[in-house]
């Protein structure tokens, strides 16, 4: 417990500054390392304490360790509703916003709500509760970040639907991992503590192989990392000036392969907590009233998704692609642009042109860097 009485007093100190609620969040490499554990561990010790703590969604998982660590703690009734013939429990946040507690449990951060919510997604929830003054800690695995999601689907196999964009971790006034071995988690899953003896096989042999353990643990100990970067360059008092990165990520209305370009950069930014826009450059063939529904849709469905991941949006129209880029390149005071590989309609456009070199020549006097992402 010695663990959890430190990490809530360190919370503690953070809540005792802002209006608006702190948000802290456990996040671990998959099911069953200890997160809502280690939550619930801490809302004993804030309870201790004094504090106005109430869980207002803990999943067990019917985990028998979870499951007592429940009792003696003040819990928030879930909303009961009937979605398709079935009975099913949600985060009451009416609930929470008229007990106004000071401290609030939430957890499965990822989590879709049902149909008719008034918010599709439970982080969204989260944000009200913070806007209304109240503190949150939550949980949520490493391939639920938005920014992973293909990385993490060439490791496992698995389309991970349930995700969070990365603003919301970045949001985040703490991020703490919950680590464990590969081997450990193996034996946690083997004794039947994350699920039932009779699904152990199956995961053994799907997503809990050690090698996709030990990439998804090498994925949450770097988000980590770059979270504690983060604070030290906004929170330490330094006389040394770094150099602020600034990427522009540079797409076309191919779907698949813009999405890549938008989740590469976004994690660019993310490990260099900088700033990065996102450009797209309307050539004549795809104005407003010639370009074919699907590509529009396509582009409005990765304007989203950039906007999610903290990018800045800018749409151009002009037959020059590669000039384009360098005067916003000038204007926005790039350090890096990020561009898709050869085949996307933008590089086809640029390399039929005598102005790619003049892009390169002037990227490289301006020391602005080009990045080719696969």
């Amino acid at each position: 417990m010695d663990e959890s009485r430190k990490s809530a007093e360190e919370f503690l100190q953070l809540i005792n500054t802002s209006k608006r609620g702190k948000l802290k969040i456990y996040i671990g490499m998959s099911a069953g390392v200890g997160k809502t554990y280690r939550m619930l561990q801490e809302a004993h010790v804030l309870l201790q304490n004094g504090i106005d703590v109430k869980v207002g969604y803990a999943e067990t998982h019917q985990r028998k360790e979870t499951q007592r660590l429940l009792e003696g703690l003040p819990v928030i009734p879930r909303r009961k509703l009937f979605y398709k013939g079935k009975e099913l429990e949600e985060l009451d946040v009416s609930a929470i916003l008229m007990l106004r507690p000071e401290i609030v449990i939430v957890d499965e951060l990822a989590h879709t709500n049902i149909e008719g919510s008034k918010n599709r997604k439970r982080w969204q929830d989260v944000m009200d509760i913070l806007d209304a003054g109240i503190h949150v800690i939550s949980a949520v695995n490493i391939q639920h970040l938005e920014s992973l999601h293909h990385e993490v689907k060439s490791v496992t196999g698995i389309d991970v639907s349930e995700r969070i964009p990365d603003t919301v971790l970045a949001a985040a006034d703490e991020v703490v991992n919950i680590d464990l071995t590969a081997d450990e988690l193996i034996t946690r899953l083997k004794d039947g503590k994350i699920y039932d003896h009779s699904k152990v096989q199956s995961a053994l042999n799907n997503f809990f192989k050690t090698e996709n353990i030990l990439q998804l643990r090498e994925l949450a100990l770097k988000e980590v990392a770059s979270q504690v970067t983060r604070k030290v360059e906004t929170e330490v008092v330094s006389g040394k000036v770094l150099k602020k990165e600034r990427f522009l990520a540079c797409i076309s209305s191919n779907e698949t392969t813009a999405k890549n370009v938008i989740r590469k950069t976004a994690r660019l930014a993310n490990y260099y907590n900088s700033q990065w826009f996102l450009l797209y450059v309307q050539v004549p063939r795809e104005s407003s009233d010639r370009i074919a529904l699907n590509k529009q849709r396509h582009l409005i469905n990765n304007f989203r998704l950039a906007t999610e991941l903290g990018a800045e949006i800018i749409k151009i129209s002009d037959s020059k692609i590669a000039m384009t880029i360098v005067r916003q390149c000038e204007e926005k005071k790039i350090t890096t642009v990020c561009i898709g590989k050869p085949h996307l309609d933008i590089w086809r456009i640029i390399l039929a042109t005598d102005t790619f070199n003049t892009l390169l020549k002037r990227l490289s006097t301006q020391n602005i860097d080009l990045v080719i992402l696969s």
